[in-house]
Protein backbone atom coordinates (compact mmCIF):
# COMPACT_ATOMS: atom_id res chain seq x y z
CA UNK A 1 0.00 0.00 0.00
CA UNK A 2 1.47 3.31 -1.05
CA UNK A 3 2.10 5.86 1.62
CA UNK A 4 0.37 9.25 1.42
CA UNK A 5 3.38 11.07 2.87
CA UNK A 6 4.89 13.45 0.30
CA UNK A 7 8.32 12.59 -0.90
CA UNK A 8 11.04 14.80 0.52
CA UNK A 9 13.58 16.30 -1.82
CA UNK A 10 17.23 16.92 -1.05
CA UNK A 11 16.78 20.42 -2.44
CA UNK A 12 13.91 21.33 -0.11
CA UNK A 13 14.19 24.48 1.97
CA UNK A 14 15.40 24.10 5.55
CA UNK A 15 12.45 25.50 7.48
CA UNK A 16 13.97 24.70 10.88
CA UNK A 17 16.63 27.35 10.47
CA UNK A 18 14.06 30.15 10.40
CA UNK A 19 13.94 30.18 14.20
CA UNK A 20 17.58 31.21 14.43
CA UNK A 21 16.68 34.80 13.60
CA UNK A 22 15.27 35.12 17.12
CA UNK A 23 18.60 34.18 18.72
CA UNK A 24 20.71 37.18 19.80
CA UNK A 25 23.85 37.63 17.72
CA UNK A 26 22.75 35.25 14.93
CA UNK A 27 22.04 36.45 11.39
CA UNK A 28 20.36 34.41 8.70
CA UNK A 29 22.16 33.83 5.42
CA UNK A 30 21.46 32.17 2.07
CA UNK A 31 20.82 28.44 1.63
CA UNK A 32 19.58 28.02 5.20
CA UNK A 33 22.89 29.05 6.78
CA UNK A 34 23.35 31.28 9.81
CA UNK A 35 26.23 33.54 10.82
CA UNK A 36 27.96 34.65 13.98
CA UNK A 37 29.85 37.92 13.91
CA UNK A 38 33.63 37.83 14.07
CA UNK A 39 33.67 41.07 16.05
CA UNK A 40 35.20 42.95 13.10
CA UNK A 41 32.66 44.58 10.75
CA UNK A 42 35.02 44.57 7.76
CA UNK A 43 35.84 40.89 8.20
CA UNK A 44 32.14 40.04 8.39
CA UNK A 45 31.55 41.73 5.06
CA UNK A 46 34.54 40.00 3.46
CA UNK A 47 33.27 36.58 4.56
CA UNK A 48 29.74 37.29 3.38
CA UNK A 49 28.15 37.85 6.79
CA UNK A 50 30.58 36.48 9.38
CA UNK A 51 31.57 33.03 10.61
CA UNK A 52 29.13 30.36 9.50
CA UNK A 53 27.31 28.74 12.39
CA UNK A 54 28.61 25.19 12.88
CA UNK A 55 31.94 25.85 11.16
CA UNK A 56 35.58 25.52 12.15
CA UNK A 57 37.74 28.64 11.73
CA UNK A 58 41.52 28.35 11.83
CA UNK A 59 43.93 31.29 12.11
CA UNK A 60 47.58 30.86 11.18
CA UNK A 61 49.69 32.94 13.54
CA UNK A 62 52.79 34.99 12.86
CA UNK A 63 55.67 34.13 15.22
CA UNK A 64 56.97 37.70 15.07
CA UNK A 65 53.80 39.49 16.22
CA UNK A 66 50.66 38.50 18.19
CA UNK A 67 48.21 39.91 15.65
CA UNK A 68 46.06 36.80 15.97
CA UNK A 69 45.21 37.91 19.50
CA UNK A 70 43.33 40.89 18.06
CA UNK A 71 41.04 38.54 16.16
CA UNK A 72 40.50 36.31 19.18
CA UNK A 73 39.76 39.24 21.48
CA UNK A 74 37.13 40.73 19.18
CA UNK A 75 35.59 37.31 18.55
CA UNK A 76 35.27 36.58 22.26
CA UNK A 77 34.05 40.06 23.20
CA UNK A 78 31.33 39.96 20.57
CA UNK A 79 30.00 36.73 22.00
CA UNK A 80 30.01 38.05 25.56
CA UNK A 81 28.11 41.15 24.48
CA UNK A 82 25.40 38.89 23.05
CA UNK A 83 25.46 36.76 26.24
CA UNK A 84 26.55 33.65 24.33
CA UNK A 85 28.31 30.75 26.08
CA UNK A 86 32.09 30.85 25.68
CA UNK A 87 34.79 28.21 26.04
CA UNK A 88 38.35 29.54 26.02
CA UNK A 89 41.48 27.36 26.02
CA UNK A 90 45.01 28.74 26.26
CA UNK A 91 48.53 27.47 27.01
CA UNK A 92 48.83 30.09 29.75
CA UNK A 93 48.66 29.07 33.41
CA UNK A 94 45.75 31.41 34.14
CA UNK A 95 43.55 31.65 31.03
CA UNK A 96 40.82 33.48 32.94
CA UNK A 97 43.16 36.42 33.38
CA UNK A 98 43.08 36.89 29.62
CA UNK A 99 39.42 37.86 29.87
CA UNK A 100 40.47 41.10 31.53
CA UNK A 101 42.19 42.17 28.29
CA UNK A 102 39.09 41.86 26.11
CA UNK A 103 38.05 45.13 24.45
CA UNK A 104 34.90 47.05 25.22
CA UNK A 105 32.36 48.06 22.54
CA UNK A 106 32.51 51.64 21.36
CA UNK A 107 29.50 53.92 21.72
CA UNK A 108 27.34 54.06 18.63
CA UNK A 109 26.53 57.26 16.80
CA UNK A 110 23.03 57.33 18.27
CA UNK A 111 24.36 57.17 21.82
CA UNK A 112 26.90 59.91 21.14
CA UNK A 113 24.21 62.19 19.71
CA UNK A 114 22.32 62.08 23.03
CA UNK A 115 25.38 63.00 25.08
CA UNK A 116 24.98 66.74 24.73
CA UNK A 117 25.17 69.36 27.47
CA UNK A 118 21.93 70.62 28.94
CA UNK A 119 22.82 74.22 28.07
CA UNK A 120 22.86 73.52 24.34
CA UNK A 121 19.54 71.70 24.50
CA UNK A 122 17.95 74.59 26.40
CA UNK A 123 18.80 76.99 23.57
CA UNK A 124 17.26 74.69 20.98
CA UNK A 125 13.86 73.94 22.46
CA UNK A 126 12.11 73.78 19.11
CA UNK A 127 14.64 71.40 17.67
CA UNK A 128 14.51 69.36 20.87
CA UNK A 129 10.80 68.70 20.31
CA UNK A 130 11.68 66.94 17.08
CA UNK A 131 14.72 65.12 18.44
CA UNK A 132 12.67 63.84 21.34
CA UNK A 133 10.74 61.51 19.06
CA UNK A 134 13.91 60.07 17.59
CA UNK A 135 15.24 59.56 21.10
CA UNK A 136 12.14 57.63 22.09
CA UNK A 137 12.59 55.29 19.14
CA UNK A 138 16.22 54.65 19.99
CA UNK A 139 15.42 54.08 23.64
CA UNK A 140 12.83 51.47 22.72
CA UNK A 141 15.43 49.51 20.86
CA UNK A 142 17.82 49.67 23.81
CA UNK A 143 15.06 48.70 26.25
CA UNK A 144 14.33 45.62 24.17
CA UNK A 145 17.88 44.44 24.84
CA UNK A 146 18.75 44.00 21.18
CA UNK A 147 22.46 44.52 20.77
CA UNK A 148 24.08 45.18 17.43
CA UNK A 149 25.06 42.20 15.34
CA UNK A 150 28.64 43.45 15.12
CA UNK A 151 30.22 46.15 17.26
CA UNK A 152 33.28 48.30 16.90
CA UNK A 153 35.52 47.55 19.87
CA UNK A 154 37.83 49.96 21.64
CA UNK A 155 41.11 48.11 22.09
CA UNK A 156 42.24 50.60 24.74
CA UNK A 157 39.19 50.15 26.98
CA UNK A 158 38.73 46.82 28.80
CA UNK A 159 35.41 45.01 28.84
CA UNK A 160 33.29 45.42 31.93
CA UNK A 161 33.70 42.62 34.41
CA UNK A 162 30.05 41.59 34.63
CA UNK A 163 30.14 40.38 31.01
CA UNK A 164 32.56 37.52 31.75
CA UNK A 165 32.01 36.88 35.46
CA UNK A 166 28.98 34.63 34.90
CA UNK A 167 28.72 30.88 34.71
CA UNK A 168 28.47 30.80 30.91
CA UNK A 169 32.23 31.35 30.51
CA UNK A 170 34.52 28.32 30.83
CA UNK A 171 38.32 28.53 30.73
CA UNK A 172 40.86 25.72 30.54
CA UNK A 173 44.65 25.73 30.58
CA UNK A 174 46.49 23.51 28.10
CA UNK A 175 49.83 23.69 29.87
CA UNK A 176 49.19 21.15 32.63
CA UNK A 177 47.44 18.65 30.36
CA UNK A 178 49.59 15.73 29.06
CA UNK A 179 47.17 15.11 26.18
CA UNK A 180 44.10 16.54 24.49
CA UNK A 181 41.57 14.27 26.20
CA UNK A 182 40.53 16.84 28.88
CA UNK A 183 40.07 19.56 26.28
CA UNK A 184 38.06 17.25 24.04
CA UNK A 185 35.83 16.32 26.96
CA UNK A 186 35.22 19.98 27.85
CA UNK A 187 34.39 20.74 24.21
CA UNK A 188 31.98 17.80 24.12
CA UNK A 189 30.22 19.00 27.27
CA UNK A 190 30.08 22.54 25.92
CA UNK A 191 28.64 21.43 22.57
CA UNK A 192 26.03 19.27 24.29
CA UNK A 193 24.67 22.32 26.14
CA UNK A 194 24.03 24.19 22.89
CA UNK A 195 23.08 21.23 20.72
CA UNK A 196 20.19 21.41 18.31
CA UNK A 197 16.73 20.30 19.42
CA UNK A 198 14.70 18.73 16.60
CA UNK A 199 16.86 20.54 14.10
CA UNK A 200 16.29 23.96 15.71
CA UNK A 201 19.12 25.98 17.22
CA UNK A 202 18.26 27.03 20.76
CA UNK A 203 21.43 28.93 21.63
CA UNK A 204 24.64 29.92 19.86
CA UNK A 205 28.06 29.43 21.47
CA UNK A 206 31.71 30.20 20.79
CA UNK A 207 34.87 28.14 21.27
CA UNK A 208 38.24 29.92 21.16
CA UNK A 209 41.49 27.92 21.33
CA UNK A 210 44.74 29.86 21.36
CA UNK A 211 48.02 28.42 20.00
CA UNK A 212 47.00 24.78 19.82
CA UNK A 213 50.50 23.42 19.11
CA UNK A 214 52.36 25.81 21.38
CA UNK A 215 55.68 24.53 22.81
CA UNK A 216 54.27 25.05 26.33
CA UNK A 217 51.89 22.14 25.73
CA UNK A 218 53.11 18.61 26.38
CA UNK A 219 51.23 17.30 23.34
CA UNK A 220 52.86 19.71 20.88
CA UNK A 221 54.84 16.87 19.28
CA UNK A 222 51.85 14.52 18.91
CA UNK A 223 50.77 15.33 15.39
CA UNK A 224 48.22 12.54 15.02
CA UNK A 225 46.55 13.35 18.33
CA UNK A 226 46.13 17.00 17.39
CA UNK A 227 44.79 16.04 13.97
CA UNK A 228 42.29 13.68 15.56
CA UNK A 229 41.22 16.39 17.99
CA UNK A 230 40.58 18.89 15.19
CA UNK A 231 38.54 16.33 13.28
CA UNK A 232 36.47 15.48 16.35
CA UNK A 233 35.93 19.14 17.22
CA UNK A 234 34.73 19.87 13.71
CA UNK A 235 32.12 17.12 14.02
CA UNK A 236 30.92 18.44 17.39
CA UNK A 237 30.61 21.98 16.14
CA UNK A 238 28.82 20.99 12.95
CA UNK A 239 26.07 19.21 14.88
CA UNK A 240 25.60 22.09 17.35
CA UNK A 241 24.98 25.82 17.25
CA UNK A 242 28.58 26.90 17.84
CA UNK A 243 31.61 28.29 16.04
CA UNK A 244 35.13 27.13 16.93
CA UNK A 245 38.15 29.35 16.27
CA UNK A 246 41.62 27.80 16.58
CA UNK A 247 44.86 29.74 16.23
CA UNK A 248 48.15 27.94 15.70
CA UNK A 249 51.70 28.75 14.60
CA UNK A 250 52.17 27.00 11.22
CA UNK A 251 55.96 27.01 11.58
CA UNK A 252 55.66 24.42 14.37
CA UNK A 253 53.60 21.99 12.28
CA UNK A 254 55.14 19.70 9.71
CA UNK A 255 54.26 20.38 6.10
CA UNK A 256 52.25 17.18 5.63
CA UNK A 257 50.12 17.77 8.72
CA UNK A 258 49.80 21.47 7.92
CA UNK A 259 48.06 20.59 4.66
CA UNK A 260 45.66 18.32 6.54
CA UNK A 261 44.90 21.02 9.10
CA UNK A 262 44.14 23.50 6.33
CA UNK A 263 41.90 20.96 4.62
CA UNK A 264 39.83 20.42 7.78
CA UNK A 265 39.26 24.15 8.28
CA UNK A 266 36.02 25.58 6.94
CA UNK A 267 37.42 29.11 7.06
CA UNK A 268 41.19 29.64 6.90
CA UNK A 269 42.80 32.99 7.76
CA UNK A 270 46.42 34.01 8.23
CA UNK A 271 47.98 37.13 9.74
CA UNK A 272 51.43 38.50 9.05
CA UNK A 273 53.41 41.33 10.59
CA UNK A 274 54.90 44.13 8.52
CA UNK A 275 58.52 45.19 9.07
CA UNK A 276 58.93 48.63 10.59
CA UNK A 277 61.22 49.84 7.83
CA UNK A 278 60.63 48.23 4.48
CA UNK A 279 61.36 50.91 1.90
CA UNK A 280 60.35 48.79 -1.07
CA UNK A 281 56.97 47.94 0.42
CA UNK A 282 56.47 51.56 1.53
CA UNK A 283 56.90 52.71 -2.07
CA UNK A 284 54.53 50.07 -3.35
CA UNK A 285 51.55 50.57 -0.99
CA UNK A 286 49.73 53.67 0.18
CA UNK A 287 49.21 54.16 3.91
CA UNK A 288 52.11 51.87 4.76
CA UNK A 289 52.99 53.81 7.92
CA UNK A 290 49.53 53.15 9.41
CA UNK A 291 49.52 49.39 8.79
CA UNK A 292 49.81 46.92 11.65
CA UNK A 293 49.98 43.85 9.48
CA UNK A 294 48.37 41.90 6.68
CA UNK A 295 45.37 39.58 6.87
CA UNK A 296 44.85 36.96 4.16
CA UNK A 297 41.71 34.90 3.59
CA UNK A 298 42.66 31.53 2.11
CA UNK A 299 39.35 29.70 2.48
CA UNK A 300 35.73 30.66 3.16
CA UNK A 301 33.18 28.27 4.65
CA UNK A 302 30.59 27.06 2.16
CA UNK A 303 27.87 25.03 3.88
CA UNK A 304 24.66 23.82 2.19
CA UNK A 305 25.95 24.87 -1.21
CA UNK A 306 28.44 23.77 -3.85
CA UNK A 307 29.05 27.24 -5.24
CA UNK A 308 32.56 28.44 -4.32
CA UNK A 309 33.09 31.83 -2.73
CA UNK A 310 34.77 34.35 -5.02
CA UNK A 311 36.35 37.28 -3.20
CA UNK A 312 37.28 40.57 -4.78
CA UNK A 313 40.53 40.49 -2.80
CA UNK A 314 42.20 37.98 -0.50
CA UNK A 315 44.80 40.14 1.28
CA UNK A 316 43.93 43.16 3.39
CA UNK A 317 45.81 45.60 5.58
CA UNK A 318 45.13 45.73 9.32
CA UNK A 319 44.88 49.24 10.74
CA UNK A 320 43.65 50.96 13.88
CA UNK A 321 41.08 53.69 13.31
CA UNK A 322 41.85 56.54 15.71
CA UNK A 323 44.20 54.08 17.43
CA UNK A 324 41.23 52.22 18.87
CA UNK A 325 39.11 50.15 16.50
CA UNK A 326 40.54 47.45 14.24
CA UNK A 327 39.66 47.88 10.57
CA UNK A 328 40.60 46.05 7.38
CA UNK A 329 41.35 47.91 4.18
CA UNK A 330 42.02 46.84 0.64
CA UNK A 331 45.58 47.26 -0.53
CA UNK A 332 46.11 50.23 -2.84
CA UNK A 333 49.09 50.79 -5.08
CA UNK A 334 51.07 53.94 -4.45
CA UNK A 335 51.25 56.57 -7.23
CA UNK A 336 53.98 55.86 -9.72
CA UNK A 337 55.05 59.50 -9.99
CA UNK A 338 55.53 59.72 -6.22
CA UNK A 339 52.85 62.36 -5.73
CA UNK A 340 50.73 62.39 -2.59
CA UNK A 341 47.25 60.95 -2.40
CA UNK A 342 45.70 57.73 -3.52
CA UNK A 343 46.30 56.28 -6.96
CA UNK A 344 43.57 54.26 -8.63
CA UNK A 345 41.38 53.53 -5.62
CA UNK A 346 40.44 55.40 -2.52
CA UNK A 347 42.00 54.24 0.72
CA UNK A 348 38.97 53.21 2.74
CA UNK A 349 37.67 50.30 4.71
CA UNK A 350 36.18 47.26 3.04
CA UNK A 351 32.69 48.56 3.73
CA UNK A 352 33.29 51.53 1.43
CA UNK A 353 33.46 51.63 -2.33
CA UNK A 354 36.80 51.92 -4.09
CA UNK A 355 35.38 52.71 -7.55
CA UNK A 356 36.43 55.89 -9.33
CA UNK A 357 34.51 58.02 -11.73
CA UNK A 358 34.26 57.60 -15.46
CA UNK A 359 36.87 60.30 -16.04
CA UNK A 360 40.12 59.94 -14.12
CA UNK A 361 42.64 62.66 -14.76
Amino acid sequence: MASSRPRASSFSRNISSAATSQIPGVKLGPNGTSFLSSGIPDLDQILGGGFTLGSLVMIMEDPEAPHHMLLLRNFMSQGLIHKQPLLYASPEKDPRGFLGTLPSPMASKEEKSHERPAEQDANLRIAWQYKKYFGEQNSEVQRGGKAEYCNDFDLRKPLERHFYSGQRVDCISLRDSPNLAPLLERCSTFSAQISKSDGNIICAGRIAIQSLCSPQCDFSDKDWDMLSFIRSLKGMVRSSGAVAVISFPPSLVSLTFLKRWQHLADTLISVKAIPDEDKELAKLLTGYQDMLGLLSVHKVARINTQVPAILEATTFSMKLRKRRALVLECLNQAPVDGSSGSSYGTSGSCSGSSKTGNLDF
